[in-house]
């Protein structure tokens, strides 16, 4: 199936072209940049709850990668985007990445058809937590190195090690600021959950 995104400018209505739909998660640890790829990737207007980081963030959010960083998403960021010749339309739901929201992580991952997991080399234990929830429930997972410009650099052997993937789960990078780049991890993720789908019994299909 061919997932090129369709609508170049963007649109802010649902076109009649639309046949399916589906919930995508972006998931990740504090400040991998979830409010970022949604915000280059959506065709609408991305809805986003941040809340400017208070000294009370001393000591429970870790800011040494993101210095720079004075918002943190508190609820979760939305966004749209069609692809498939307009006949699909993804709704991508972002997760904040602190692990004090993990009963939000669980509501709002509920009815996902999959996840796009955001991580970043400077702090990969970040985005642990993400993955054993999706594991626990589940919901099939894509991840995406988000190549921020001062971070290191690791052989895919050695990022798949420390993420413990397994062999068949795509590991990709993106450049979250970049639409393109952006893209096309979404389009990573949607060929694995086609096939992911096409190989898996009707009776194991949430």
């Amino acid at each position: 199936m061919d997932y090129a995104p369709w609508s170049d400018p963007p649109v802010t209505y649902v076109p009649t072209t639309v046949t399916r739909s589906a919930k995508i998660v972006i998931a990740g640890g504090f400040g991998v940049g979830k409010t970022t790829f949604i915000g280059s990737a959506s065709e609408v207007r991305p809805l986003r709850m941040e809340e400017p980081i208070t000294e009370d963030s001393v000591g429970v959010d870790d800011l040494r990668g993101t210095p720079e960083k004075n918002t943190t998403t508190v609820g979760m960021d939305f966004g749209r985007i069609h692809m498939a010749g307009g006949r699909l339309a993804l709704y991508l739901f972002g997760l904040p990445g602190q692990i004090r929201f993990q009963p939000l992580w669980e509501d709002l991952t509920e009815g996902a058809l999959g996840c796009l997991v955001l991580a970043d080399t400077r702090s990969l234990d970040a985005c642990h937590s993400a993955l054993s929830l999706l594991e626990d429930r589940g919901i099939p997972y894509t991840v995406a190195i988000n190549t921020f410009p001062d971070a290191p650099v690791y052989e895919e052997a050695e990022l798949r090690e420390a993420l413990a993937l397994e062999p068949t789960t795509p590991l990709t990078s993106c450049d979250a600021r970049d639409r393109t780049s952006s893209l096309h991890a979404l389009i990573t993720l949607m060929e694995f959950l086609t096939a992911h789908r096409a190989a898996t019994p009707p009776e194991h299909l949430r």
